[in-house]
């Protein structure tokens, strides 16, 4: 005989070559050499028992000393003990000795989307439940729509939105809803005179209708790009080069004009757009570069013979004014020979009795 010592948080299950004998609590007790004794904490799992549970349970004291939780499938249980999360548990049948600690378990049915209220996600996320749980965030400055088997739900608000994992199909789509603007470049357009340009043409938008823009339209960005495109086409189609060039400032109200209705009908309101570049192939951008040359040098010509004409015309006047005026003339004279004194650096004065009829001649008007 051996001796058994039960302490006051265990619990011991007696079996007889192989078959149950009774349930022992706290104290000490005798086992023949025929016994088994399996000795289990209070408070935790009966795991690996002797026998198949389901043998066990049919006896009353051990099924009275037992919580006992099955799990099907679909499901989970939540096991807390005073309020506190301690473990999930997944499908199969759970047993945990009585005694000590005291659990209780909330049930969760998998097999449905919503997530019930009496389960507290932000304690629980994202762990344990990440692995059971769909989690989707709309930002700030977004909103979503919920689509579930493939059919449209409901639109989501910004915030953090949880569903079970199942089979169930399930997708969110999203969308910016702050002003974006779009780049329409690159565009090869041909004139009506049939001079061939590359443009490129920016549009602001804001997304206004979440349901039109995601659920009744398909790629609602890519498909206002196209009517742009389009609108680009319509208006330069329309007008000779030098039509363009001269209302350009009107390309871009036409196009949002254009525009405005199919944006709607996508959901998108048009907030402002404008041209960004036009670029001319080689040879008709040379072509413009020596038409513009051929403009200045004529303006610079007109300018030239504008002012010669003015010179030549004052030149007359002060001629005129000088004939009927001697003072004016020895002015005149005066003024021309200070200016040819301020080119001389030096004067030689030799011993030469000429000088004085040279400085005679050079500053007295002969009569």
């Amino acid at each position: 005989m051996k001796t058994v010592r039960i302490q006051a948080w265990q619990i011991g299950l007696v079996f007889k070559q192989g078959g149950y004998q009774k349930l022992i609590s706290e104290g000490t007790y005798w086992a023949w050499p025929n016994e088994t004794v399996y000795v289990y904490n209070r408070g935790e799992r009966l795991q690996n028992p002797p026998c198949d549970l389901d043998v066990l349970l049919q006896y009353p004291e051990v099924a009275a000393s037992l919580d006992v939780i099955d799990v099907n499938d679909h499901e989970i249980a939540l096991q807390y003990e005073k309020g506190l999360f301690q473990s999930i548990l997944t499908k199969g049948r759970w047993a945990y000795w009585k005694g000590i600690k005291q659990y209780d378990y909330l049930k969760a049915d998998l097999s449905q989307l919503d997530i019930p209220t009496t389960i507290d996600l932000k304690s629980l996320m994202p762990a344990p439940l990440s692995a059971y749980v769909r989690t989707f965030t709309v930002e700030a400055h977004e909103q979503g729509v919920l689509f579930i088997d493939w059919t449209f739900e409901r639109v989501l608000k910004p915030g953090v939105y949880y569903w079970w994992k199942n089979n169930t199909p399930l997708h969110v789509l999203k969308v910016d809803t702050r002003q974006q603007q779009m780049e329409v470049s690159g565009q090869e357009i041909l004139t009506k005179d049939k001079a061939s340009l590359r443009l490129s043409f920016f549009v602001q938008f804001q997304v206004q209708d979440v349901i039109k823009a995601l659920v009744g339209n398909k790629d609602y960005d890519k498909q206002l790009y196209v009517a742009i495109q389009l609108a680009l086409r319509e208006y330069i189609g329309g007008l000779t080069l030098d039509e363009l060039l001269d209302k350009k400032g009107e390309l871009a109200p036409f196009v949002l004009a254009a525009t405005a209705g199919k944006a709607a009908d996508l959901g998108v309101e048009l907030r402002n757009g404008g041209v960004r570049d036009i670029i001319l192939p080689g040879d008709m951008r040379d072509i413009m570069n020596q038409v513009l040359m051929a403009e200045k040098k004529a303006q610079a010509n007109s300018i030239m013979r504008r002012e010669e004409t003015a010179s030549t015309r004052s030149l007359l006047n002060t001629a005129k004014l000088m004939e009927d005026n001697e003072m004016l003339w020895k002015l005149k004279e005066m003024e021309y020979v200070e200016k040819i004194a301020d080119k001389i650096s030096s004067i030689s004065v030799s011993n030469d009795s000429s000088m004085v009829d040279q400085l005679k001649q050079l500053f007295v008007r002969p009569t």
